[in-house]
């Protein structure tokens, strides 16, 4: 039927072999429960679950710093969650007088989510804080929990001086 067939054979085993090399790797590197529950690793669940929780929320935090929350309250990082500035508090929450959270920088925390960036919408507060600061950092002008500078009368005769 075929005039020398034999490299058609030749590509033929090759196939063969790869496809078999791939399946024998396969089963050797995917973890059994693979596609347990969906395309994903059925044993990430239990995994996941075994952990000890790192962060400890917003019910942990407010009972004990209420002069935060009453800050927070005033200024538009009301919507932000403690821990999203201050990282994962669990052990801080488990043993308060033990465990104290570092001072954070500012300069570095507040640059996270208002260093200017043309993908962000118009409207967010953003600033160069290469230009914005002159180096300092963020909380030497705004008090974190509430940014917003406010014009005080004693204010404006600090700067004036």
């Amino acid at each position: 039927m075929f005039k020398d067939t034999e490299h058609l054979i030749r590509v033929v085993a090759v196939i063969a072999m790869a496809l078999i090399v791939f399946v024998v790797l396969r089963a050797a590197v995917v973890p059994k429960s693979f596609g347990q529950y969906g395309h994903y690793r059925g044993d990430a669940i239990a995994e996941t679950a075994a952990r000890r929780m790192a962060h400890a929320g917003p019910d942990f935090c407010e009972p004990c710093h209420t002069d935060v929350v009453d800050q927070k309250k005033l200024g538009k990082h009301v919507v932000v969650a403690c821990e999203a500035c201050h990282g994962a508090q669990a052990k801080h929450a488990d043993d308060p007088p033990s465990i104290k959270p570092p001072k954070l920088d500012t300069a570095v925390v507040c640059a996270r989510c208002h260093e200017a960036n043309s993908a962000k919408p118009k409207k967010f507060p953003q600033v160069v804080t290469a230009d914005h600061s002159g180096g300092l950092a963020c909380d030497t002008c705004h008090q974190p929990h509430r940014p917003k500078i406010e014009d005080t009368p004693d204010k404006r005769s600090e700067a004036k001086k």
